[in-house]
């Protein structure tokens, strides 16, 4: 089943005139799996995406890890190849496949050459559905796990967001890196990475993203290929998660001149009617870079640090609005009053004209850039569907974010900012601060 949407691209996308187009297909495979693909037939490769749900909040309690060493296990030997014999066919066919795992999702990537395709699609397939889950990759693997947890723990940008993490989820997955810890990690047996496959790669929460030269019968085909013999249906996923924290302050001692500060409170979902108030928002408060209010307040200003930014975590069971910086010991404190400066000034008194304008004019104006590449198109058309997002977001986005109005920024604002609820966790030896003030 096919479903054929015509997406006008804009004048800056690639300078192409405005009447060029880009043609979005949204593509049921015979065995009902969701596609949408972009064809284009002008470069002899194709660009997969494959999207599945769930991500490293599948894992059980004790098997923290396995979902993350399980997809870095699938290029390492399937079916009769061993992990060397595997890499060599795969460069053989100037395909590139990559294997991700994320909290909310794990993702297979993949390119290939249409002289190829059928030849790479094998491959593929079988690192997906028979991966070989070798005793001596999965010991190769582990310790290069065991490496990047040792290393998170070394780096105070990590222990900041870990320490936020676990203070906002409690025992909920999300508290925990997808890392796993070492002691379980260092405990997860073959059996727990066979277990791990099966719950994270299924049919029934997967979709699809394509661009290339393929169409859409002949992707649909391939998707079954490649897919159809990975188990129907997934574990259930965790429940939403309750946002625990209140306003004030966590520091963790760490050695170091300059202390790293992660901050936030809870904030909204994508499906929320004030999303795209908040998405405008949050690029006026600490997303525009230099032209943000906390770049200019923290940094310009103040000379307070060198760098400081917020950002929407669209997290699919528990939204924030997070934030962070850097700065030296003994200016941290000043930096944090800043921060909750800003934060209270724009939900009581809103943004200025001239802030919105601003903040459209450039959101509108590199949206077209990120269409750049069948790779990252395929990317896009994936998300999108994993997000729930309509076809049609990419024609109507930009007319979402004009639609933005001055009244609507500041109602979002008195809304969404909380100032009296930000936390910071705070790593470092910051002087004159101490937890909750």
């Amino acid at each position: 089943m096919i479903k054929r949407l015509i997406v006008a691209a804009f004048a800056a996308f690639f300078a192409l005139p405005a009447t060029a187009t880009i043609e979005i297909d949204e593509v049921t495979s015979p065995g009902g799996i969701s596609a949408w693909l972009v064809e284009d037939s002008s470069i002899p490769f194709v660009a997969l995406e494959f999207w599945f749900v769930g991500g490293a909040t599948l894992d059980a309690p004790a098997a923290r890890g396995a979902t993350y060493m399980m997809m870095g296990l699938l290029e390492e030997g399937a079916g009769d190849l061993n992990a060397q014999d595997y890499a060599a066919a795969v460069e053989g066919l100037a395909a590139s496949f990559s294997f991700d795992s994320y909290r909310d999702a794990v993702v297979v990537s993949a390119r290939m050459l249409t002289q190829n395709r059928d030849a790479a699609a094998d491959l593929l397939r079988a690192a997906i559905t028979t991966p070989r889950f070798d005793q001596d990759a999965i010991e190769r693997v582990r310790g290069q796990v065991l490496a990047i947890i040792q290393s998170d723990a070394r780096d105070p940008e990590e222990i900041a967001a870990a320490t936020f993490n676990a203070l906002a989820y409690g025992d909920h997955p999300y508290a925990f890196a997808q890392e796993g810890t070492a002691d379980t990690v260092t405990g997860l047996t073959r059996d727990d990475i066979v277990a791990a496959h099966g719950a994270a790669l299924t049919r029934d929460r997967v979709v699809v993203g394509a661009a290339g030269d393929i169409s859409a019968a002949e992707l649909g085909q391939l998707i079954d290929h490649i897919l159809g013999d990975l188990p129907q249906t997934a574990p259930p996923r965790p429940d939403p998660a309750d946002f625990a924290l209140s306003g004030g302050i966590t520091v963790v001692d760490f050695p170091s001149p300059q202390s790293v500060a992660y901050f936030g409170h809870a904030g909204i979902d994508r499906d929320d009617p004030d999303f795209f108030a908040a998405f405008v928002l949050n690029q006026i408060l600490g997303g525009g870079g230099f032209r943000s209010r906390l770049m200019g307040e923290v940094r310009e200003k103040r000379g307070l640090t060198y760098g400081i930014g917020s950002f929407l975590s669209l997290a699919d069971l528990s939204p924030g609005l997070l934030g962070q910086f850097s700065s030296s010991n003994d200016l941290v404190g000043q930096a944090i009053d800043v921060v909750k400066e800003q934060w209270a000034d724009l939900a009581t008194n809103g943004v200025t004209q001239e802030e919105r304008d601003a903040a459209i004019r450039y959101m509108t104006g590199e949206y077209p850039l990120r269409f750049d590449g069948n790779a990252t198109i395929a990317g896009i058309l994936a998300a999108m569907q994993s997000d729930d997002i309509p076809v049609d977001y990419v024609t109507n986005r930009n007319a979402y974010v004009e639609a933005v109005t001055l009244e609507d920024l500041r109602r979002v604002a008195a809304r969404l900012l909380r100032p009296d609820d930000l936390h910071f966790v705070v790593v470092g030896q910051p002087q004159g601060l101490s937890p909750g003030n």
